[in-house]
């Protein structure tokens, strides 16, 4: 029998709220784009300011096990404190260049950094931790540096039409050159057939071929090309090195692509030596000459995390000032705001300013301690690697860091997500040292995908001309070291290195043994 009755139940779930999907965000976020978006919030919301402090960062973390721990005690972190930088509120305030009211939350409990930390964990609206390193005085002091003063680099586009000028002088020829060149692609390619463009002018195809010819001894050279083998002839005929043994291999670049080399020489006929000048020739060539003019500007990668060795062996972890921002929540302009508020409106509206640079300061806080947390569990992780180079590398999953953190997987992908760790070997980005894992023939610890395709690597740049290794003698010594790898995983590997086959390597070994040798 149904009947309609009334039940309460209660129940769990999670609820993101606008703080939370913030914080979320901030994890995601490289130097760059967290940078824009603390000065987004500076522009709209009054309270909050750019910290200016001369104190150097001490925001560090070393490898745990034997560093000094933040002490969390509110007396204990007084006394620390006060050993760290000076014992009296009025010298601090007068480092830090604020009262400490605009720096510590006084609601807000102390809190540590991960275990390991050799530093406070010190609000991002404090000035000392996240202080750039540019110096007083030096050319970009006001936050600009030289690149926004210079002119922006002229597009391809651009940069033909100001060679028309010299090259044409007929309005008919100009109209013309003007049609190629806004049908060029962004590798400077003419993929438009110049019929086509003859009819939508209403010329004959003749002209705009004259037209095509003049535009292909423009600046960059290849310019206007309609294939890969004219744009490489176009280069060829401006260094004068366009003879009919290179005009030969040009023609056949497929052959050259295969590593043909015994069948090269016939058709060119040149010998091994000759042959070999003419490759590297083709190989210094741009197949992509208006390229250059559609990348976005080079940026210079910036590390988030820098590693460095201690005396007793150790290492020790710490966070790039240059890529935290350095913000504070001014309490004093709070105060004297809403003492004339009068309207509930205006109340209202300072109320959330301060919430919002009160839960900014703390989600960069948290922010920072948790990269720290991330990269010091990588670290331990991976000391072999630091110690001793790639081929120690150890297979490590986000599954062993968030559990070794006591944190989710998914806040660990998004800290490692776009972050840039500077070491000893090297810059690498923080998903590197997170590598699938190859099962061992003794059944002892598996072997890191890095470093299997390191060892392949090294296998092949020792390899001889006359004992090239197949993808099968690849399989067999690995085998013998202890990987338990099959051959299409060694092919998988050696292609995503763009190291050719077995018999493209002979072939080129063969026809160019002495180059091969020295």
């Amino acid at each position: 029998m149904l009947s309609a009755k009334l039940q309460l139940r209660q129940s769990q779930a999670l609820v993101m709220t606008p703080q939370l999907m913030q914080s979320i965000r901030l994890l995601q976020l490289n130097h760059l784009e967290l940078s824009a978006f603390v000065d987004r919030e500076i522009e709209r919301n009054p309270l909050l300011e750019l910290a200016e402090s001369d104190a150097p960062s001490d925001f560090s973390s070393d490898r745990p096990d034997d560093a000094e721990a933040a002490p969390s005690g509110e007396t204990e972190m007084t006394e620390w404190l006060g050993e760290r930088f000076e014992t009296s509120t009025e010298a601090m305030e007068s480092q830090l260049g604020t009262s400490l009211e605009n720096v510590f939350d006084a609601d807000a409990p102390p809190t540590g950094v991960n275990a390991g930390a050799t530093a406070p964990a010190l609000s991002p609206s404090a000035g000392d931790p996240w202080k750039s390193t540019r110096s007083a005085g030096s050319f970009d002091e006001d936050g600009n540096g030289l690149e926004a003063y210079t002119a922006a680099e002229p597009d391809l586009g651009e940069y033909l039409r100001a060679q028309l000028a010299t090259g044409f002088e007929a309005p008919r020829d100009r109209s013309i050159a003007e049609e190629i060149i806004g049908s060029l692609d962004e590798d400077g390619y003419l993929r438009r057939p110049p019929g086509e463009i003859a009819a939508q002018l209403g010329t004959g195809e003749d002209a705009v071929l004259q037209v095509l010819t003049r535009i292909q001894s423009f600046d960059p050279p290849g310019i206007a090309a309609r294939d890969v083998a004219e744009c490489l002839k176009l280069q060829l005929i401006e260094r004068d090195r366009y003879d009919p043994a290179m005009q030969a291999l040009v023609e056949n670049l497929e052959i050259l692509a295969r590593r043909d080399f015994p069948a090269l020489m016939r058709l060119c006929g040149v010998d091994q030596d000759d042959l070999a000048d003419m490759v590297g020739e083709i190989r210094e060539l741009d197949p992509r000459p208006g390229a250059r003019f559609a990348a976005e500007p080079v940026r210079t990668v910036v590390p988030d995390v820098v590693v460095s060795p201690r005396a007793d062996g150790g290492w020790t972890v710490e966070l790039n000032p240059e890529t935290l921002p350095r913000v504070l929540v001014n309490r004093s302009y709070y105060a004297e705001v809403s003492k004339i508020c009068r309207k509930e409106a205006d109340k209202t509206f300072i109320t959330d300013c301060l919430q919002n640079a009160n839960w900014l300061a703390k989600s960069l806080d948290q922010r920072a301690q948790t990269i720290l947390k991330v990269a010091t569990e990588i670290v331990k992780q991976q000391d072999m690697f630091f110690a001793f180079g790639v081929e120690h590398l150890k297979p490590l999953n986000l599954r062993t860091v968030a559990d070794a953190i006591s944190m989710h997987e998914s806040t660990v992908s998004r800290v490692t997500s776009n972050k840039y760790m500077l070491t000893g070997r090297g810059l690498f980005e923080m998903k590197y040292f997170f590598t699938a894992a190859i099962a061992s023939t003794g059944g002892e610890e598996s072997h890191s995908a890095e470093a299997v395709r390191h060892r392949i690597r090294q296998l092949i740049d020792t390899e001889r001309a006359e004992a090239v290794l197949s993808d099968d003698a690849i399989v067999d010594i690995l085998r013998r070291s202890g990987v338990d790898i099959a051959r299409r995983t060694v092919a998988k590997y050696r292609e995503s290195m763009h190291i050719p086959s077995s018999v493209q390597r002979r072939r080129e070994k063969r026809a160019f043994p002495a180059r091969q040798a020295s």
